[in-house]
């Protein structure tokens, strides 16, 4: 089996290079550079199976690139900084990373939470592959007409005709929800079923995602419960396939 690549983004070429002996130490691959744009090269033409991020940037902030990488792959992330404020780390989970490590870390910390996180990855991938064979397929005749029609085996999303590019977890989500029509779901139900129990991010993430469900796809009747979480609403142009 070929290793994990992991790529570390960090200005501090130290914390690079110490980073890069533990995690290949570990058995990974690594790569390294400097800066968010160098990053954006890099997940333009080889993509690592984990960022190592950190949010203190020149030019372009992790934050930022944070979202980038959001807004097209569940690619896990783990942030660094060496802010330890409650705020930044909040943040940093609302836009999606699935950790936070605050300077000085321990390289052996950082190692066993990348660990976990591609082990999470693997488990997410694998289960969500097999219920998409699983699943009965729902044949639909005109699927333009639908505001919402997946194709779990090809796992794909449509809306009114048009494909609409989603990420893994925005498919699950989509999936869960379509389901079970009208169904409310809590945070805490979709944190669990989407990200598995040992999530241990804040449910932010969860308003987060369906944030980004919402502007991808604004004609689905996808209601926010005010205090519990969120539903979709059954209509007659929301389908599967």
């Amino acid at each position: 089996m070929k290793p994990f690549s992991i790529a570390i983004v960090d200005d501090d070429p130290n914390i690079r290079q110490i980073v890069e002996a533990y995690l290949q130490k570990e058995g990974y691959l690594t790569v390294s550079v400097s800066s968010a744009e160098e990053a954006i090269h890099l997940k333009e033409t080889n993509p690592p199976d984990l960022w190592v991020l950190d949010i203190m940037l020149p030019g372009m902030n992790g934050y930022e690139f944070c979202r980038r990488i959001r807004m097209e792959s569940e690619t896990p992330i783990i942030m660094i900084s060496a802010r330890d404020e409650e705020v930044d780390k909040i943040l940093g989970l609302e836009l999606g990373s699935d950790d936070y490590l605050t300077k000085p870390f321990s390289p052996r910390e950082l190692v066993a939470r990348a660990n976990r996180a591609l082990r999470r990855w693997e488990h997410m991938k694998s289960r969500g592959e097999w219920s998409s064979r699983a699943e009965e397929e729902i044949s639909v005749d005109q699927p333009e007409k639908g505001l919402l029609v997946l194709d779990k085996e090809k796992r794909l999303v449509y809306s009114l005709g048009a494909e609409i590019e989603v990420t893994s977890k925005e498919f699950q989500v989509l999936s869960l929800l379509s389901e079970n029509p009208n169904r409310a779901f809590s945070r805490d139900e979709l944190l669990t079923l989407v990200w598995g129990d040992d999530y241990f991010g804040s449910d932010r993430v969860v308003d987060d995602l369906i944030r980004r469900i919402r502007k991808k796809l604004d004609n689905i009747p996808l209601e926010t419960v005010w205090g519990f979480g969120y539903r979709l609403r059954s209509t007659e142009r929301t389908q599967e396939r």
